[in-house]
């Protein structure tokens, strides 16, 4: 069967797609930033995924105030990058599954999450940014991506709880696959950050970390922090964290860190980044590097 053997979680900051397209990911400012990947690269080639589920949210690309999908899946076979107003990023198209991406959202649908599905759309850096983070600029993409697309832009986002509950629910679905596949499921965006009004620029370090500490371990009290306080605490746009409770909620009841990876500045936001096993108790995961790193908080 199919089986989701790694979760990956990443801030998408549109500069940093910037800073790799034009060769500033090894100056001054961007270094310490793009050295916190170099690990998770050389793991991701030890690891040879076949799919990865990556969520993230659209930015006016594929969807605006005429529809507002919930919660997306694409099950398309390609995907192109979105034109975000400069002209669309020169990386590779984006294969999808859509085998494994129909099945998902049949399961999905049948376990009552009232899926949008999208057949046709364009990616925009919400996507395309961690694919440069974890794999450069290769020629093609190596590995098959179902887009899972969250809604945190429009009030009212899913709560915390509901998008735990659906990473569940994509387990579920995955592993009744009956392919042998190889999957990861990446959760994006985050963290703290605000980009327009008198908080414009708010990081919040500390509340940062805990919320990293949440993602590891037995712990499910992530998934009851309520809208306000990623408001109050993490600005207008750190709601976009509830995508990494998809991602958490769909490696099982407990996991452990690999690495983790967390810095300020990136432009007016913090950048964070984790990988994670699902932990069931039974030792190490042999299917790839184990070595757990960390670099420091800034």
């Amino acid at each position: 069967m199919a089986r989701i053997t790694a979760g990956v979680a990443s801030s998408h900051v549109p500069l940093l797609g910037v800073a790799s397209d034009f060769n500033k990911d090894r100056d001054e400012y961007f270094g310490p930033i793009f050295a916190g990947y170099d690990w998770t690269r050389e793991w991701e080639k030890a690891e040879k995924p076949d799919v990865i589920i990556l969520v993230y949210n659209d930015h006016a690309s594929a969807f605006d105030m005429k529809i507002i999908p919930t919660f997306a899946i694409g099950c398309g076979e390609r995907y192109k990058s979105a034109d975000e107003g400069w002209g669309p990023r020169a990386v590779p198209d984006v294969e999808g599954h859509p085998d494994l991406a129909w099945h998902i959202a049949q399961s999905l649908v049948l376990d009552e999450f009232d899926m949008t599905i999208i057949n046709e759309m364009d990616v925009d850096h919400g996507l395309t940014v961690p694919l440069s983070m974890m794999f450069g600029k290769p020629d093609a993409w190596p590995c098959k991506v179902v887009p899972l697309a969250v809604n945190v832009v429009t009030y009212p986002p899913p709560s915390g709880n509901r998008c735990w509950a659906l990473g569940e629910a994509v387990r579920k679905a995955v592993e009744s696959f009956p392919e042998d596949l190889n999957v990861q499921i990446w959760g994006t965006g985050g963290m703290s950050h605000q980009l327009q009004g008198p908080r414009a620029g708010l990081i919040n370090k500390e509340w940062d970390n805990k919320f990293l500490d949440g993602l590891i371990g037995d712990s499910d009290h992530l998934r009851r922090i309520p809208h306000i306080e990623y408001l109050r605490e993490t600005g207008s746009e750190g709601i976009e964290m509830v995508m990494w409770l998809v991602m958490r909620g769909a490696l099982g009841k407990k996991t452990r860190a690999l690495h983790r990876h967390y810095h300020v500045p990136c432009s007016n936001t913090a950048i964070g980044h984790m990988v994670l096993r699902p932990d069931n108790g039974e030792g190490l995961d042999m299917t790839g590097s184990d070595t757990v790193t960390a670099i420091a908080a800034e």
